[in-house]
């Protein structure tokens, strides 16, 4: 991992699309306050206690390492969550030349299996400037960045209003085939319609009430998640 400039890294291209080369076949992946209104309509947005706080997390499948999005033609969904869209970029710390503190600055594992010497995608234009890529890819990396602290606030928010509770999810993918889902926590309905007028009121304030309804509706999908697992199973028998 190194500092990324565009003098030592001219050369330097990323490899885009999306595949288990390319370390996309997981199932699940973390996501962030800012990326609920976009993930929901396609995953089922869940939360795991992690210390003192909950993150937030979209399921991809069920078996290991199992992406149902991922097909040979790319991730079939229509959100692709940031730190899988952040490539092989990362953020970093350096001082300040004032002295005074230190500031975010990108870094890039020149061992990661999107980074490339001589192909793929610019990271850089031929004049110095960032290319289309990186710019992209940086977005997503400001979406993480940002998300970690907006996470924790989200998750003491929705813990502290009685909305977060642990479900056990026991879906049936056909013949009496069925996979659990544990450990995990979701926005519960009927905590969210119970909620008092102060607590409403607060949390919308916040900004967290619709985050909460969105989290919740996104159950639905998994539903979907089972359909996909049912079709991909047809496809191998």
């Amino acid at each position: 991992m190194v500092l990324l400039n565009n003098v030592d890294h001219a050369e330097l291209g990323v490899r885009m699309g999306h595949g288990a080369e390319f370390g996309d076949d997981l199932n699940r992946l973390p996501i962030f306050p800012s990326e609920f209104e976009e993930a929901q309509r396609d995953y089922a947005i869940v939360f795991r206690r992690e210390g003192d706080g909950f993150r937030a997390a979209v399921l991809l499948g069920f078996d290991a390492r199992e992406n149902l999005f991922l097909t040979p033609a790319g991730w079939q969904a229509r959100y692709v969550p940031a730190v899988q869209r952040r490539g092989p970029l990362s953020i970093g710390f350096q001082a300040k030349r004032s002295g005074a503190g230190a500031e975010p600055v990108i870094h890039i594992d020149l061992d990661h299996p999107r980074t490339s010497r001589g192909g793929g995608e610019p990271l850089f234009l031929a004049h110095g400037g960032n290319a289309p890529a990186l710019e992209h890819m940086a977005d997503a990396l400001r979406v993480v960045h940002e998300g970690v602290e907006a996470m924790q606030a989200l998750g003491w928010a929705l813990d502290g209003a009685g909305l977060l509770q642990p479900v056990h999810l026991d879906v049936e993918v056909g013949e009496g085939r069925r996979y659990q889902v544990a450990d995990v926590f979701a926005v519960d309905r009927q905590a969210l319609a119970s909620l008092d007028a102060a607590t409403l009121h607060r949390l919308n304030s916040d900004g967290f009430l619709a985050l909460a309804v969105l989290a919740a509706a996104s159950l639905a999908n998994v539903g979907r998640l089972a359909a996909l697992k049912r079709d991909k199973d047809a496809l191998a028998a």
